[in-house]
């Protein structure tokens, strides 16, 4: 018979797990809490640039065309995913299983991206953030037609607290901050927030055989393709060296924070790293006070206090879902 420690079988310490279970799980162990870490350290950048790059954005809506402003945002987001994916990819970076849908999903980013810019111009930074995280809710909508996903009446529920949220940031029939800036910009923000969302379902179906970097580099290659097209019409140069950077700072943030985004989704599950992404309102708030002089009312508070807690328990419902079919 095989003998063990403390008299007990060696095969019955394997079959209970014994000392060499111990040993294995342990530094399985860390390596996933440092996995952890690592992903909501990704994370917690990509909701420092993503303000930056709204704020930038809305600044330079005010002396140049909009489209020029899509434009950096897009080629400043190709030119620092290529450096960054190309010396290990090459041109298998742009190999898809599924090219058309892959350009399909990068149109509805650019459309997505290119209605909040232009919102932006009439809305507050804050309030335009606010409303967009009704993104998540209408991913949970969208994943039951187009993904075959069951969802629950709790995530209902929570959909539908979700979006009495962001009625009472909008409180129609009212005059609120929310339809300051016309009634245009509210649709185009809403518009911006369910194109994401179905930005977000077609990511979920390409991420099953297209690598996250051929999604990242996809997506700002077909947005600068578009944008450039455009752009020798509508061309204002750059008003000084100022302005300069802000066009690239708009680029850079842009692309980092998409690259910080999937880099934490790699790390760690998205139930543990997304609610992160909620401190990107506290941020937008901060930044658009002491930029833009603007400051939300309680009322845009509370929406987005509301909006905040519904997406929090949607990811951590599929979270726990997750955890029991596994």
């Amino acid at each position: 018979m095989l003998s063990g420690l403390g008299g007990q079988s060696l095969a019955r310490q394997i079959e209970d797990g014994g000392p060499f279970l111990g040993m294995t799980q342990q530094p399985n162990t860390i390596r996933c809490r440092q996995n952890i870490s690592r992903g909501i350290l990704f994370m917690c950048l990509a909701i420092l640039l993503l303000p930056v790059m709204n704020a930038t954005a809305k600044m330079l809506t005010v002396d140049y065309p909009l489209i020029e402003v899509v434009w950096a945002r897009f080629t400043g987001h190709f030119l620092c995913m290529t450096l960054l994916f190309w010396p290990g990819r090459g041109l298998m970076l742009f190999r898809s299983s599924r090219p058309l849908l892959q350009i399909f999903r990068s149109v509805i980013m650019f459309v997505s991206n290119g209605c909040f810019i232009v919102a932006l111009s009439t809305f507050a930074l804050a309030t335009a953030s606010a409303i967009m995280f009704t993104a998540p809710l209408i991913v949970t909508m969208l994943s039951v037609p187009l993904l075959g996903e069951r969802v629950g009446f709790r995530r209902w529920g929570a959909v539908l607290v979700g979006f009495a949220g962001a009625l009472i940031i909008i409180r129609p029939g009212m005059n609120t901050p929310a339809l300051d800036g016309t009634a245009l910009g509210l649709v185009l923000v809403l518009l911006s927030a369910a194109a994401f969302a179905l930005y977000q379902i077609l990511t979920r179906k390409l991420s099953e055989r297209d690598s996250a970097e051929t999604n990242v580099i996809y997506t700002a290659l077909v947005g600068t393709m578009v944008t450039t097209c455009i752009m020798p019409f509508v061309l204002v140069m750059p008003q000084g060296f100022g302005d300069g950077l802000l066009f690239a700072l708009v680029g850079v943030a842009g692309g980092f924070s998409q690259y910080f985004i999937v880099k934490a989704l790699e790390q760690a599950p998205a139930s543990v790293v997304s609610p992160y992404l909620y401190g990107e309102l506290i941020l937008a708030a901060m930044i658009g006070f002491a930029v833009f002089g603007e400051f939300p009312d309680h009322w845009t508070w509370l929406g987005a206090a509301v909006i905040s807690v519904s997406g929090l328990y949607i990811a951590y419902r599929e979270g726990a879902i997750g955890k029991s079919r596994s």
